[in-house]
């Protein structure tokens, strides 16, 4: 099996331009809100920290770059929905870049958190890929959750 460049791009941004969506009909109160659950995150931070994923399991692990990332900051994190929005944009283009630079059979160009170490996130550049999918998915439907719940 083989999924190309282009088809991976299609499911990344579906998830990404769902979430940005998301914020923007949320606006900047709403999204900045926790709903009344118990761990429950903002929809910002929840965002936040897909694109910390993103920045750290692409840029380093595919790419190689030097990521310095603070994920509980992620989960804290807050502002204008605009300038966030702007930053998923940014993101997506990005993630063009690295994959660019990818070799999904090879292993991952950095060190994979010892909670993954030993599962397929953790044995090439493919896996780390299909973990970021995985990641992106699942927080979409995590916000829209969340959405609704505070609308």
């Amino acid at each position: 099996m083989q999924l190309t460049e282009d088809d991976y791009l299609w499911f990344a941004d579906r998830a990404l331009d769902g979430m940005a969506t998301i914020l923007t009909d949320l606006g900047d109160d709403r999204a900045n809100r926790r709903p009344p659950l118990p761990g429950a995150n903002t929809p910002f931070a929840i965002v936040t920290h897909c694109l910390g994923v993103l920045e750290f399991w692409v840029g380093a692990l595919v790419a190689g770059r030097v990521v310095e990332r603070d994920r509980a900051a992620e989960f804290t994190a807050s502002g204008p929905v605009a300038g966030l929005v702007e930053r998923v944009v940014a993101a997506k283009a990005r993630l063009r870049a690295d994959l660019a630079v990818a070799d999904p059979a090879a292993p991952p160009r950095g060190e994979v958190p010892e909670k993954y170490r030993g599962t397929p996130a953790a044995r090439t550049q493919g896996g780390v890929l299909q973990h970021v999918y995985e990641e992106l998915a699942q927080h979409h439907g995590q916000l829209e959750l969340t959405r609704d719940v505070l609308m």
